[in-house]
């Protein structure tokens, strides 16, 4: 009886969407697929979401990279072609729907093209948030540069404290404004390590006395930077 009511529900639903909102709202919902690149595999997650009027909305993650709810600036269905661009990462996706809605067939182009086929996702389970815990004494966010020959790239550590210990975030706001999410974070003493281990980068520094600067070692790819981050006020 249970799925009897749901069927009618979701019946009516569809019937209050205009035309064009019932079509859009067919492809509403969590899409995951993998882009495939020098033998690494990059999995992304689109969660699409239609409004009554037939107008898109949807957000992305990058699952391997810690990036999520990355904003999608403009997402379009005409027939069956998708179009989806991304300006935080300067991506965009081009696919085509199946008649039966179940798989989108099309590329991901960011700087070069790649084949990024989409299915749906299976219903996810809850998400357990990390429990807040009282604030370490080197919580909040800190900032620093790296020298890279040509040009100087800003980077930005947000460090929180919680139940299960430190976790941290990283961005780069001169390449773009994703937040990415550290796999680990360790510290003994005034040692410090962050690793993100989607895009191999390794942070390793040691925190001042006045726990006002770290001094650390930024590595990425077989390179090793300076790098001395420090804490940012307000």
């Amino acid at each position: 009886m249970k799925i009897r009511i749901f069927q009618i529900l979701t019946l009516m639903l569809l019937a209050a969407l205009t035309p064009l909102g019932r079509a859009q709202a067919s492809i509403a919902g969590d899409w995951q697929g993998a882009l495939s690149a020098e033998g690494n595999q990059l999995r992304l997650v689109i969660h699409i979401v239609a409004a009554k009027d037939g107008s898109l909305t949807a957000t992305m993650d990058s699952v391997d990279q810690g990036a999520n709810g990355i904003p999608v600036t403009t997402i379009t269905l005409k027939d069956s072609k998708l179009s989806m661009t991304v300006d935080a990462v300067h991506g965009t996706y081009e696919g085509t729907v199946n008649k039966d809605g179940s798989e989108i067939d099309g590329t991901w182009s960011q700087g070069q093209p790649l084949e990024l086929d989409l299915k749906r996702a299976p219903a996810a389970a809850a998400a357990v948030a990390a429990k807040p815990a009282p604030p370490s004494d080197i919580d909040g966010t800190w900032m620093g540069a790296i020298d890279a020959g040509s040009t100087e790239l800003h980077i930005l550590f947000k460090i929180v404290n919680t139940q299960d210990g430190l976790t941290a975030q990283m961005q780069s706001p001169d390449q773009n404004p994703v937040w990415l999410t550290a796999s680990s974070v360790t510290r003994s003493g005034s040692a410090l390590n962050i690793t993100l281990k989607g895009i191999g980068v390794t942070f390793t520094g040691t925190i001042s006395a006045d726990l006002g600067t770290i001094d650390g070692t930024f590595e990425q790819g077989g390179n090793s930077l300076a790098l001395v981050v420090k804490r940012v006020k307000g």
